[in-house]
């Protein structure tokens, strides 16, 4: 089966909304109509999901969707400076990314908070962009895939086989967010493969097939032919690279 490529861009605490406008014009502009079958995603700041969304509605050629980089799993409620998944549906958020290395080491987020985001995504309709990622010290002892695996299966903990079509997984080693270090294709690719395997052992080997896994942590124009030859591998999460629309637009065209 051949599955859907993705390029997910997250844009974490950079861009105001000012700045925001102008990428997205510049992405929507350079997008060609030529690039293959392939779901393109930017996750801006909560700050600039409505200027994103007005441009993308306008330039409806573009066939570039939004997501949000968080959520708070309650619907609504006296949570002070929290996002529901509604009001992301409301703004056409199409994704959200939960569960990534710096929500958990920065704002203490534990699996279980993440398994709650999950459910409350999925049934408002949003697809999870689902992170998980070894340390180099957990690299080293030679622990990374029992590592990752066992977050994916927490992460998934409750959520019903009807509501996991849609879930994205992306393998982001934490030692190569933005420090310009990569794991080989190969060994990025072992542990996809093994999130695969796991995801099979969940929810069957149908839905393990169609899952869709990113490769996250220095994805750049200079690395990507590489990545993207690997079988396990279906896209990228990427933080720097989606700053700038033609470095962005360069990983679009090596997976399309």
């Amino acid at each position: 089966m051949t599955r859907k490529p993705m390029i997910a861009g997250t844009w974490k605490m950079n861009m105001t909304a000012t700045e925001a406008t102008k990428l997205v014009q510049q992405l929507a502009y350079q997008y060609e109509d030529n690039y293959g079958e392939i779901d393109v995603v930017i996750c801006p700041p909560f700050t600039a999901l409505r200027s994103a969304q007005v441009i993308l509605d306008y330039e409806t050629k573009s066939k570039i969707c939004i997501g949000a980089q968080d959520v708070y799993w309650e619907p609504k409620g006296a949570f002070t400076g929290a996002i529901s998944a509604e009001m992301l549906k409301n703004l056409s958020c199409v994704y959200c990314i939960i569960g990534h290395s710096e929500r958990r080491e920065y704002f203490c987020e534990s699996d279980e908070q993440v398994a709650r985001k999950a459910v409350a995504l999925t049934e408002a309709g949003i697809a999870p962009i689902l992170c998980c990622g070894e340390t180099l010290e957990t690299r080293e002892a030679g622990e990374a895939i029992s590592f990752v695996t066992d977050q994916i299966r927490a992460a998934l903990d409750g959520l019903p086989a009807s509501q996991a079509g849609g879930i994205v997984l992306a393998y982001e080693p934490i030692w190569a967010i933005g420090t310009g270090r990569t794991p080989s294709p190969e060994q990025a690719d072992e542990v996809c493969a093994a999130l695969r395997d796991t995801f099979c052992d969940l929810y069957g080997s149908a839905a393990a097939e169609q899952l869709r896994i990113l490769y996250g942590g220095s994805m750049n124009p200079g690395n990507v032919e590489a990545f993207c030859a690997m079988p396990n591998i279906d896209g990228g999460l990427v933080g720097g690279a989606s700053l700038k629309a033609d470095d962005f637009l360069a990983l679009v065209k090596a997976f399309s």
